[in-house]
């Protein structure tokens, strides 16, 4: 993920940060410090919930007045029977960068997905499609019959990997079985990226984490208030697979269970608020390991856009 400043190369801001970090609005505020200069900025989603229109609820999608009369884009896209996968947002991600970019206006990703970002700014495997049979196949194995075949047939693999990560150890199997190559084959032809294209401005937000733990559960709490619970009978009324992305988002598990008679909704707040936690830690991890160690990291509870991105405001 490239970081490279070049004045030749078009700018782009990244605001990567944990849910209920403050991103969303920083990114805003960023547009209007813009504004101000007489320049023109657009906020475009990187966040795999809130992508889907069917959850403008449960994901806090920025509401229009949130917004600010500041352009967004990639909020609510793509509809909750159609998965969103990494490639597919990139895709469209790049589109939206490039429009930007036509139009002489600065691109702010806002979210905290980081496969997503990683997809557009390093680019994808060109991995085939992985054959319908083949895939239930693989799935319908033990995880540990599933691990020995990894093991005799993509052994690199099979020991990168612990002997209880199924979705990977299940991922790699697919792939070799249905393609014929391993994984690491097609990770070493990664191609797509655009890190290499664009002036990166990022910033990391790593606010206190007892802060985000309380922001989190308030949070939780005000969206059941709001309306999650008709949001998710209406996901209900629509009988989508419960594998699918938007079935599986934080709050909606928890309040099928609820509308099923199975739980409380006291209990739906204490599962919620907890995944919502456990959902921000790992993003943590992730955004203080993976990025590269140039990106800034800003590890307090309030952000001045100033001081954040003042070499993007200087050009």
């Amino acid at each position: 993920m490239s970081n490279v400043d070049s004045p030749e190369r078009p700018p782009l801001a990244l605001i990567a940060g944990p849910t209920a970090s403050g991103k969303s609005d920083l990114a805003v505020r960023l547009a209007k410090a813009l504004e101000a200069q007489g320049r023109r900025g657009v906020v475009i989603n990187a966040d795999s919930a809130q992508v889907y229109a069917d959850l403008e609820i449960l994901s806090a999608r920025p509401s229009v007045y949130e917004m600010q009369g500041v352009e967004h884009r990639l909020f609510g896209e793509w509809d909750g029977a159609q998965a969103c996968s990494a490639a597919d947002w990139a895709e469209r991600a790049r589109a939206e960068i490039a429009l930007a970019h036509e139009h002489g206006s600065v691109p702010i990703l806002v979210g905290g997905t980081g496969l997503y970002v990683r997809t557009l700014l390093d680019g994808i495997a060109p991995i085939p499609a992985i054959d319908p049979q083949v895939r239930e196949a693989v799935r319908d194995m033990p995880l540990g019959e599933a691990a020995l075949a990894l093991q005799a047939e993509d052994p690199q693999r099979a020991a990168r990997l612990g002997p209880t990560d199924s979705a990977r150890i299940r991922r790699a199997l697919e792939v070799v079985r249905s393609s014929g190559q391993s994984l690491s084959h097609w990770q070493q032809q990664v191609s797509g990226g655009i890190g290499d294209s664009v002036t990166l401005h990022a910033a990391i937000l790593l606010p206190d984490r007892a802060w985000l733990y309380g922001r989190c559960d308030r949070r939780f709490a005000t969206m059941l208030q709001r309306g999650a619970i008709d949001e998710v009978v209406a996901l209900l009324a629509r009988q989508l697979s419960p594998d699918l992305p938007v079935m599986r988002a934080i709050g909606v598990p928890e309040i099928v269970d609820f509308l099923r008679g199975t739980t409380t909704l006291e209990d739906v707040l204490a599962r919620g608020s907890q995944s919502t936690r456990n959902y921000v830690k790992r993003q943590i991890t992730w955004l203080r390991h993976q990025p590269p160690t140039d990106w800034p990291r800003f590890e307090l509870e309030h952000f001045n856009e100033g001081d954040i991105f003042a070499s993007l405001l200087r050009d």
